[in-house]
């Protein structure tokens, strides 16, 4: 038992220095030696920042309705529309846009006829336009 416990304590002796010496090494070799502390983090802000200018609100609006026009009926999915224009008034300028996309989609999931049975006066006509524009093309 005696000499298990040195052969251990020998192990340790050689093997823990290296392990720290590895573990300081690494340490030293990420910090920013620039001067400029803020060079790491810009980066990384950078991919974060142009994520989010991908996902602004009124595109995951957009998504969010146009999955409810599949689950439930377009609607639903127009009333919410109105609902969050009402509550985010900044939304208001993309309305239009994604009313249209809303009568776009209804098209291709309903048909022509019954997506403009969905018709409301949402951003005055634009659902109406766009299921109008899908039947077009």
């Amino acid at each position: 038992m005696n000499s298990t416990a040195r052969r251990i304590g020998r192990t340790l002796a050689l093997v823990l220095p290296v392990v720290l010496v590895l573990s300081g090494t690494l340490a030293v070799t990420r910090v920013d030696w620039s001067g400029n502390p803020q060079s790491t983090l810009t980066a990384s802000s950078e991919e974060v920042s142009s994520r989010a200018k991908s996902r602004a609100p009124q595109d995951i609006l957009r998504e969010k309705l146009l999955d409810e026009l599949q689950e439930k009926d377009p609607g639903v999915a127009l009333t919410h529309l109105q609902t969050e224009v009402d509550r985010r008034p900044s939304l208001a300028a993309h309305c239009v846009s994604i009313a249209r996309a809303l009568g776009r989609a209804a098209v291709q999931y309903y048909g022509p006829t019954r997506a403009q049975s969905f018709a409301r006066p949402v951003c005055d006509t634009a659902f109406a336009s766009g299921v109008a524009a899908q039947q077009q093309s």
